[in-house]
């Protein structure tokens, strides 16, 4: 499978390009993961570290869920997928997962927190996140989720070339 990343438009109203920039750091970790194999995909960086490529996505859907489900669309009782505790690090190990799981339900929270946003009247609405006791507005959710995928890709990058030796965009 090849994963088709959108570019960013150059000019825009602000929600679409928050948008665009949010779909291409999706594709991009994505992109990461391309032509792998479960195992490839569970290969850790270096001890002590779990971090991962499927780690990262399984993380990437607990982040999604997070802020767009339970922050700004207000369900704050659904719990974390594979970190029940909070402890967002629990997601990263992805011992004994595999792609078609690890990508089901990210690609599931990556629809959810799309509609959300389709939804939301404006980047104006506000949730309120439990975790940092705070109101947030959708326009700091993407952007958060923005600058999360982008540090993220970073260690894809260098995931990716340790597993094969894939270098790149």
């Amino acid at each position: 499978m090849t994963t088709e990343r959108p570019d960013p438009p150059l000019v825009g109203d602000e929600r679409a390009m928050l948008r665009a920039f949010l779909d291409h750091h999706r594709a991009t970790l994505a992109m990461k993961c391309d032509g792998l194999s479960d195992e490839d995909l569970r290969r850790r960086s270096m001890p002590p570290s779990t971090l991962s490529l499927l780690g990262l996505v399984r993380h990437m859907a607990e982040v999604e869920r997070a802020w767009f489900r339970r922050t700004i669309n207000g369900e704050e009782d659904i719990p974390l997928v594979w970190s029940p505790d909070g402890d967002y690090q629990a997601a990263y190990d992805a011992t004994g997962s595999t792609r078609s799981e690890a990508f089901a339900a990210w690609q599931a929270e990556v629809e959810e927190s799309r509609r959300i946003e389709r939804e939301a009247p404006s980047l104006d609405v506000t949730g309120h996140n439990r975790r940092w006791d705070v109101e947030v507005s959708l326009r700091h959710v993407m952007l958060h989720l923005i600058h999360e995928y982008a540090r993220h890709n970073g260690h894809a990058d260098f995931l990716r070339e340790g597993v094969d030796g894939t270098v790149g965009a």
